[in-house]
């Protein structure tokens, strides 16, 4: 009892300041990744906390699987370190047995990943694709701030207003460069207005200006000056904004099997099973070199976590191109497990290939010595 409620403390302590180190550490890269997404003008700036909020929910699982690994190899590190395993081993407890208290542990926050996976992962996602969605839906004209180049939603127009722009509607100095098939436009006004005509279209209104076309089929450039020129905005592509197997619901992606589906599916589960395979990896893992640092054990663990993760993405995208199962990665999970499983069987039962050799080599001298004993006696 005290063995288990000693390892379960010291477990819950160092998770607890695992989580804040990363969520701290996460938030601030989210944000400088949203901030910047803003700028570019694909997400609206007064929508940062929300699209932050989101990817951070979206994101906790992979972030509480790191923890709790990271927390594990810490602590056992730290106790292999302060030579609290011998006294451990030494009063009877093998290595093998730690592995109930750290599974004990970790159940709840193994079902708390299995359900931010399946169900979080893809509700944060879809609102995060509805606000992106929105906020590039909206009119060509909409997107433009007075002294920035903005694209239109179609990316066929750039956009240009002078900061001089102060009237809601209207604009000074405007620039558009606009391409349609093989030609290639160029406009310039000193004044700009919106007209909305009866049947709802836009059309942006352009006043003493010149247009500069170019045609590549014929290579001809052609210049041509104007009081008034119409150019319609606000047109969007119909299939813009389709929904990603990342956005749709895990029921879903189970009673609409096929090859972007399962694999998305698989890789949702696959996140939970790769926190226990984890906390199995952390019991073979830990260890004490003391030539090394003592963030050496951390750093192993952080390359481990960092090459399994990897793994997924590589399964999940060869699941979703059709070439392979999408199952396949559910087979190395499994494989996962068994090698961690026989790893910690070797540590726990202290087996060594040259313990192994010596045991062999000295049964074939045994042998030996017998026939030749047998021989001299003949």
């Amino acid at each position: 009892m005290l063995f288990q409620s000693s390892i379960k403390r010291e477990l819950s302590r160092s998770f607890g300041a695992t989580v804040v180190i990363l969520i701290t550490i996460v938030v601030t890269i989210m944000l400088i990744r949203t901030l910047g997404q803003a700028s570019k003008g694909s997400v609206n700036p007064s929508e940062v906390s929300l699209v932050l909020a989101f990817t951070i929910l979206g994101n906790l699982s992979i972030l509480l699987a790191l923890s709790l690994f990271i927390a594990c190899v810490g602590t056992l590190s730290r106790i292999y370190r302060d030579s609290e395993m011998v006294i451990w081993l030494s009063s009877g407890q093998g290595l093998g047995l730690f592995f109930k208290p750290m599974v004990g542990f970790a159940l709840p926050t193994l079902i708390l990943i299995a359900a931010l996976s399946l169900i979080a992962w893809p509700w944060s996602n879809q609102h995060i694709q509805q606000l992106v969605d929105r906020f590039e839906k909206r009119g060509d004209l909409e997107r433009v701030s007075p002294g920035q180049f903005q694209e239109s939603a179609n990316g066929q127009r750039v956009f240009f207003i002078d900061k001089a722009s102060t009237v809601k509607g209207q604009g000074n100095n405007v620039f558009i460069a606009s391409q349609e098939g093989d030609k290639k436009t160029m406009t310039t006004a000193l004044h700009g207005h919106i007209e909305i005509k009866p049947t709802g279209e836009k059309f942006l209104i352009l006043n003493n200006g010149e247009q500069l076309s170019y045609n590549n089929d014929n290579a001809t450039l052609k210049l041509s000056e104007f009081k008034e020129y119409g150019a319609q905005i606000g047109k969007s592509d119909p299939n813009f904004g389709a929904p990603l197997p990342r956005t749709l619901d895990s029921l879903f992606l189970l009673m609409n099997p096929n090859s972007q589906n399962t694999a998305e599916l698989t890789w949702r589960i696959g996140l939970a099973l790769t926190a226990f395979n984890l906390v199995v990896i952390s019991l073979a893992l830990a260890s004490v070199n003391p030539r090394a640092g003592k963030s050496a054990p951390l750093m192993l663990a952080l390359f481990t976590f960092i090459a399994y993760f990897n793994l997924l993405n590589i399964g999940k995208n060869y699941g979703e191109s059709g070439k392979g199962s999408p199952y396949i990665m559910l087979l190395f999970h499994l494989a996962v497990l068994g090698i961690a499983a026989l790893w910690l069987m070797r540590k726990h039962n202290n087996w060594r290939i040259l313990n192994l050799r010596a045991h062999w080599s000295g049964f074939g001298k045994s042998n030996s010595m017998k026939a030749n004993n047998g021989g001299n006696l003949s």
